[in-house]
């Protein structure tokens, strides 16, 4: 059994910044894996099998939307697993196993991800998401006996300054892993500057990793928490009944900790909201305004070197203004930062360059060559628009001769052809038939179903006629809050000359302003009023209530983007921040204190 420590002490420097570094380590996946990389290698796995829509059922489902409903399994069984882990851990030391058995889970289904190469291509996206899925559960349920530790950490006037001492390890340890990454995509490249395809596996492999490993200084500095008449070990059958009947206990005991539960109720709320934002972000990015990998990871880390400093600074602000109203700051700022992602949208096409597909003339051959942006998107066989079907391998079949592709070397089943081919190490420009009135009356109107866009020039070099697929990220006008991007579009990103990448990278950095006070702060508001002799158990409800609502908000955001679109989503987000915020207000902290110092007294015997 690991080492004990005596109850209400003060601070221990070496434990608590090996308390810290778990929130380094498992950052690691947080960030590279869980919002940087792995949801767009999700996105382009997914599309690569399946096009922009697979059916389920009779349903049609999009990456982004999938993806939300796999971050709400992993939630589902954590938060149906946490009061119960939390009422034997109260009961028995062994917090400290728990978080190292879910370590090892967590860090090795992270490393498992690094295996989907290796399956057919129709499967490889079904591997990321269980492998995601089980990771998620390693981490949340990892989660629940590390935030568990919190009140045995040092004093309630200690608390603030430890969490967010904690997050702060977790924003400079996880971005120092995602620069690494980054430069990794950045010059791990082949002659024709596209990424070898070994770099997203590796990056994936090397988070597991990251994560295991700096967690050993956690099981190696932080005691094991004392336990005061530790009971004897139970069969499975017996912990199950005990934790259930324990359970009914607490939650019988709500008028007791009527403060308490008033906290949970507000932290269900705008948790949800919150890691909702940061879970789907790295997919809403890449699916709903086009960001490309580099783009997605310069805003992520721009997350990870505001948050720190942030947390540190919420710190500060908790000590002039009170936890409770520091915390209240960061949550409006949420909700302004959420209407702010509504707004966001990529710029319309003005030049002939920025489009996906482009036809110039060539007078060499006295023909018109064809040639692709290096950021378009791929091929994919089938894609659904709205209530009518678009084949998108048909399409490509009956216009091969005008599409940049090789003829004999298209793929019409279930394999993914990229627009470019290399000639001599270069991307190759091939010549289609027809003139300039030709290919606008043949090929021009066919885009119009597509989420490609598409410009022939004059002959003359200079002017262009161009179309924009109905589905390109830059076509806005068909949802229900379409206005909202068109109008910040036309009056405020066009004019300044910002483009959606850049957009991207100051919503990044707006969020980690907000991230680390909000994050330190609920977890520190909470182990405030929360007894020290049952730490674990309400940890375990407040685990329940945080991953019930890690369920529920991407289950919202799903059924949003079915029913809607992904704007709606993040509108529906905004407005569970917005009601966790108006509960907070009725939250006596004061009174919360004390009701769990008297608790604490009682288990005691000292009343």
């Amino acid at each position: 059994m690991s080492e004990t420590v005596e109850l209400d002490r003060e601070s221990n420097p070496l434990a608590v910044r090996g308390y810290a570094y778990y929130d380094w380590a498992k950052s690691s996946f947080e960030t590279s894996v869980t919002v940087a990389v792995l949801p767009l290698w999700f996105a382009y796995l997914f599309l690569k099998a399946n096009g922009l829509t697979t059916t389920i059922g009779s349903i049609d489902f999009t990456s982004d939307a999938i993806w939300s409903f796999s971050v709400s399994g992993a939630a589902l069984l954590v938060a149906l697993l946490s009061p119960s882990f939390g009422v034997i851990a109260d009961r028995r030391a062994i917090k400290m196993w728990w978080l190292k058995i879910l370590t090892y889970v967590g860090a090795g289904g992270t490393v498992l991800l690094a295996a989907a190469p290796l399956l057919p291509i129709s499967t490889q996206w079904v591997w990321l998401m269980v492998m995601f899925v089980i990771a998620n559960v390693g981490l949340n349920g990892a989660s629940v006996f590390y935030n568990s530790l919190l009140p045995h950490m040092g004093t309630d006037d200690e608390m603030d300054s430890i969490s967010n001492k904690a997050f702060a390890y977790g924003y400079f340890g996880g971005g120092i892993l995602l620069a690494i990454h980054l430069v990794m995509t950045l010059i791990l490249v082949d002659s024709n500057g596209d990424m070898y395809s070994w770099v997203i596996p590796s990056i994936l492999a090397s988070s597991g990793v990251w994560w295991y490993g700096f967690a050993l200084l956690t099981f190696k500095w932080v005691p094991e928490p004392p336990i005061e008449n530790e009971m004897e070990a139970l069969s499975i059958s017996d912990s199950a009944k005990l934790a259930f009947s324990e359970i009914r206990k607490t939650l019988s005991e709500i008028p007791k900790f009527k403060t308490l539960f008033i906290y949970m109720l507000a932290y269900f709320f705008f948790i949800d909201g919150i890691n909702t934002v940061t879970a789907l972000g790295g997919i809403y990015g890449p699916v709903v305004l086009g960001i490309t990998t580099t783009f997605l990871m310069v805003a992520i880390l721009m997350v990870q070197i505001v948050a720190a400093p942030s947390a540190l600074g919420f710190t500060k602000l908790a000590e002039r203004i009170g936890t409770k109203r520091a915390l209240t700051v960061s949550l409006v700022g949420w909700i302004v930062l959420c209407f702010a992602a509504l707004s966001f949208a990529p710029l319309e096409l003005d030049n002939h360059n920025e489009h996906d597909i482009m036809y110039e003339w060539d007078e060499s051959s006295n023909q018109y060559r064809v040639s692709v942006s290096s950021s378009a998107p791929s091929l994919a066989q089938k894609i659904d628009f709205s209530d009518s079907e678009f084949d998108e391998q048909e399409w490509v079949r009956n216009l091969k001769s005008y599409l940049p592709i090789i003829q004999d070397e298209f793929v019409v089943d279930y394999e993914l052809y990229d627009w470019q081919w290399e000639e001599n190490n270069e991307i190759y420009l091939k010549t289609v038939p027809g003139s300039y009135d030709e290919i606008i009356n043949t090929v021009l109107p066919t885009f119009e179903n597509t989420r490609f866009s598409v410009s022939i020039q004059n002959e003359d070099g200079v002017t262009f006629t161009s179309n924009v697929g109905i589905d390109h990220p830059t076509n806005l006008g068909d949802g229900a809050l379409d206005f909202i991007p068109e109008t910040a579009r036309t009056y405020v990103w066009a004019p300044l000359g910002l483009s959606v990448g850049i957009q991207f990278i100051i919503l990044g950095a707006s969020m980690g302003s907000v991230l680390g006070g909000s994050q330190g702060l609920a977890r520190s508001l909470f182990g405030q009023m929360v007894p020290e002799t049952r730490s674990a158990e309400f940890f375990g409800f407040f685990g329940f209530f945080g991953k019930v609502a890690a369920l529920l908000g991407p289950l919202i955001y799903g059924i949003m983007t079915v029913l809607f679109d992904s704007r709606v989503g993040i509108l529906s987000i905004a407005i569970l921040i917005l009601a966790g915020t108006i509960i907070l207000r009725g939250v006596d902290v004061d009174q919360g204190r004390l009701d769990a110092q008297a608790e604490d007294a009682r288990n005691r015997g000292f009343n």
